[in-house]
């Protein structure tokens, strides 16, 4: 019978289970097939009703012949199964066989069939590039996460069912191919055109995580101090750009090793750049794919913000070889346990590479705030979401998974404090290791290691979905401390009411707090609606802030006495960097649920005219640019705020400048690129900013190398400034970079800024180059982006485009990764304000379904309607009068 957390999943019988898989594999890169041979060793369980059928995993395999031996039993007869049952819509193939099977026998299953070297980045798939000679070349890899192994060969693909995986792969003579772990055998066959290559066998893993590649590849290698051999994998000419991930990857490999007290388990670690990838990076053990801007970097070129995202994509996918491949999630409702652990660490291991990136007061205004802005909406779902069919665990790859969950392991380290969380941590990897767990098995460990009540405490945060906002409700102000009357609800962006039963929702929140003192030490757990809590103060006119380092995923509501007092601290700045940025996104928040008035929120940003920290900056644009998205329906209105903001951006512009500077380090670096990103949204007119950017433009149309006159932390913002300036001319230009770059770091660049054309003409013209097939399709979704974002007409225009070729786009990557759809939704029908286009937009999805996009939508359109309900808030305050925005 099925415990009631199995009840309802969508699993393989239990009666039979895989020890063992040898797996074979022949490619034909002429007509992209493969022929699979695979022998895989299965128990029966001592139950009656094994049957005589056995039912596994398989998506688009074209079935030959399947039989079975006895294991153990002498010659055993080799039974032939009489049928084979393929279910398209269940992805299962069923091999039935003329007698029941031996029940609680270990049996031999022998299969022969074919399978496709499909072009939608998912299961065993080609990709295409130009090589260092201009010619066109194929490889092949793999990307099996989540449900993708069943395109590569038949098993039980569900991260509980875990075996051995041993590998041959039958290959061209010239081409290089590697899997999970390293070469057994290496051998030429007859002929001399093919070479077969056996690889050792992998410990005991999902099927999610086995990985093979075949190509022609360069590489870097380094050995870690503990001596893993760690390989970076480069398009042939390129392997100068893997020694920055190959460093990070040593380096990161052994602060790992470290941490967790277990050493990275594998004799070694392969790290491949893909031409063509779905996603950022996939986790398999001891081979690590990547996109190739995820992992390679021209030393000569790379942006600064390239360098952190290679970095943290790199720790993020180490951090896997222990949380995911090492010990692995029991069923994908716990998939958080993967992807909301490497998201913490990935920012712990850069912080100890890097400590002056600042990591984790970048972790605010990053992970939290994408967290939060998800999370804010009644579509959004909990960290453990409940997953019954595989399939719907795609629409879960998302910011609640991977930032909140990240998030909340960052809230538990602060409450625990970092010796009793890492000894948990370790706990839990020697105590699983290699094997499955679920949520409750991590919060034992911490228990064990702290003391404390984790599972009650945690359980408020991963079991239901949303955050709280906790309003001061009282405050009492006394010489040397201050008393805080406090009370908790959930919050929702769009501020709508709350039903009885929504009302009652409650977190354990612990209470952090901090003076210009510091953090402290007294730390309370607010478990009910209400709570009062009492701090120090370090003088009668002293400042507190509530959620100190923003350690808790919540929002705060503060009285008008708390902000005034904080604007001291604001403006000193001892009030730390993510505190102060996060006053400012909190209030945000606030006025767009109707909770804050919208003048306030202005006002407050005029503490910050002299504001220079990087951390602090990416809140105010996160802030401008929403008001500048909901705003544009409101041409007097949006006049108003872009002169405003205007004002406040030419004010860092004037403190930073064009020009780098000996003392900027890598924050000043990414002040500088944010801030001309800035200006060309709302500076892009101003004569000076103009020129200046049509100058350095012309310097680099001169020579692309110049990286002193255009360097990569400005280029996409300064092809923006040139492309609203300009015409046919500069609009081609720009775009004629795309196929003279040499790496897809650099053509990104031309992706993200061409839809910022004045031109309609030509914003419909980049729309039209995206479905070309000139741009590759992990790559396609960014113009129209970038159309979309361009302006108020870019949106209708990127709309219309999408239901226009609607049929288009689903036929390029209705088999591919959903994630890919879900980018082009946003991407072509995101950040509109009305709820007349929110009902357009769901009429077209109900008349046109995509059940695999359906969370996405739905968020989007939630999304729509909130910044309408934020429209008529601003048009009825005095925001709508001019009189206000001359008196600021």
């Amino acid at each position: 019978m099925a415990s009631p957390k199995t009840a309802g999943r969508v699993l393989l019988p239990p009666s039979i289970n895989p020890v063992r898989y040898d797996l074979k594999f022949s490619p034909d890169f002429e007509n992209f097939t493969f022929a699979g041979d695979t022998n895989i060793e299965l128990t029966t369980t001592s139950s009656v009703n094994v049957g005589n059928e056995i039912k596994m995993h398989a998506k688009e395999l074209c079935f030959a012949t399947a039989s079975y031996v006895v294991k153990g039993v002498g010659d055993g007869e080799e039974k032939v199964a009489d049928e084979i049952r393929v279910n398209i819509k269940e992805t299962t193939v069923t091999f039935v066989f003329g007698e029941n099977l031996p029940a609680n026998a270990s049996l031999i299953l022998s299969i022969q069939y074919t399978g496709f070297l499909n072009n939608q980045m998912a299961g065993f798939y080609r990709s295409s590039y130009t090589d260092i000679h201009g010619e066109s070349k194929i490889m092949a890899s793999t990307q099996f996460e989540s449900l993708d192994a069943r395109r590569a060969f038949p098993c039980w693909d569900e991260p509980g069912r875990k075996a051995i995986f041993g590998v041959t792969l039958t290959v061209p003579k010239n081409m290089d191919a590697f899997s999970n772990m390293p070469e057994l055998s290496n051998k030429t066959l007859k002929g001399g055109k093919k070479k077969e290559l056996t690889f050792l066998d992998t410990p005991i893993m999902s099927t999610y995580l086995v990985a093979f590649c075949i190509g022609e590849f360069d590489y870097v290698q380094a050995q870690t101090s503990h001596g893993v051999l760690v390989r970076v994998y480069t398009p042939p000419g390129k392997s100068d750009a893997g020694v920055f991930a190959l460093d990070c990857a040593t380096k990161s490999l052994d602060a790992y090793d470290d941490f967790f007290g277990i050493p990275y388990p594998l004799p070694k670690l392969d790290m491949v750049a893909i031409p063509e990838f779905a996603m950022g990076a996939m986790e398999n053990w001891g081979l690590v794919t990547y996109r190739e801007v995820d992992l390679l970097i021209d030393p000569t070129k790379a942006s600064s913000n390239q360098k952190q995202r290679v970095c943290t994509v790199v720790t993020h996918e180490l951090a896997h070889q222990w949380f995911g491949n090492l010990v692995t999630m029991t069923w994908w409702d716990d998939l958080w346990l993967n992807e909301g652990f490497a998201s913490w660490a990935e920012n712990w291991a850069a912080d100890v590479l890097f400590p002056s990136w600042s990591m984790w007061d970048q972790f605010t205004t990053g992970h939290l705030s994408s967290a939060m802005r998800l999370d804010a909406l009644k579509s959004s779902h909990p960290i453990q979401v409940p997953i019954h069919r595989a399939e719907e665990v795609e629409e879960v790859f998302d910011a609640i998974s991977y930032c909140k969950g990240g998030s909340v392991v960052k809230m538990a380290r602060a409450v625990l404090g970092m010796k009793a969380f890492q000894k948990g941590l370790g706990t839990y990897m020697k105590r699983h290791a290699y094997g499955n767990t679920e949520t409750f098995d991590l919060w034992k460990a911490w228990e064990e290691s702290s003391g404390m009540p984790v599972g009650e405490m945690m359980a408020s945060w991963t079991t239901q979905m949303g955050f709280p906002l906790v309003t001061v409700t009282g405050e009492k102000w006394e010489g040397n401390q201050v008393t805080l009357t406090l009370e908790q609800e959930w919050f929702l962006s769009d501020g709508s009411p709350l039903t009885g039963e929504e009302k009652a929702k409650k977190w354990c929140i612990p209470l952090l707090t901090c003076t210009s003192e510091g953090t402290q030490k007294d730390m309370i757990f607010m478990r009910e609606k209400t709570a009062t809590v009492t701090i120090a103060l370090p003088s009668k006119d002293g400042w507190v802030k509530l959620n100190a380092g923003q350690d808790v995923p919540m929002r705060v509501k503060l009285t008008s006495e708390m902000i005034d007092r904080l604007g001291l601290g604001i403006k000193s700045k001892t009030l730390p960097p993510a505190d102060r940025a996060a006053l400012l996104t909190d209030s945000y928040a606030l006025v767009k649920a109707g909770k804050m008035k919208p003048e306030s929120l202005i006002k407050l940003l005029s503490n910050y005219i002299d504001e220079d920290s990087y951390i602090v900056w990416s809140g105010i644009a996160e802030i401008l640019g929403g008001l500048d998205t909901v705003m544009s329906d409101d041409l007097v209105m949006s006049n108003n705020f872009k002169n405003f903001a205007h004002k406040i951006v030419m004010g860092l512009y004037n403190k930073v400048g064009w020009e780098a500077k000996p003392t900027d380090g890598h924050l000043g670096v990414l002040l500088r690129g944010m801030m001309i990103g800035l200006l060309s949204t709302f500076c892009y007119d101003d004569s000076a900013v103009a020129a200046e950017a049509s100058r350095r433009f012309a310097l680099f149309q001169q020579n692309h190398a110049d990286m002193k006159s255009l360097p990569s932390d400005m280029r996409s913002s300064v092809f923006k400034i040139v492309l609203k300036n300009g015409g046919a001319r500069e609009y081609q230009e720009v775009k004629a970079y795309f196929g003279q770059a040499t790496d897809n770091a650099e053509r990104k660049h031309v992706l993200g800024a061409l839809g910022h054309s004045s031109d309609p003409k030509l914003k419909h013209s980049t729309l039209m180059w995206t479905i070309s097939g000139e741009i590759k399709l992990q790559d396609f979704f960014y113009p129209m982006g970038s159309v979309r974002s361009s302006s108020r007409e870019g949106r209708h225009i990127a709309w219309i485009f999408y239901k226009q070729n609607f049929k288009a786009i689903k036929a390029m990557i209705g088999n591919a990764s959903p994630s890919l759809m879900d980018a082009v939704i946003v991407s072509c029908g995101g950040g509109f304000c009305s709820d007349e286009k929110a009902n357009e937009i769901e009429e077209f999805f109900k008349a046109n379904p995509m059940p695999r996009s359906s969370r996405k939508i739905q968020q989007t359109i939630e999304n729509m309607r909130a910044n309408a309900n934020f429209m008529a808030t601003l048009q009825s305050s005095d925001l709508a009068k001019s009189m206000f925005w001359s008196s600021l």
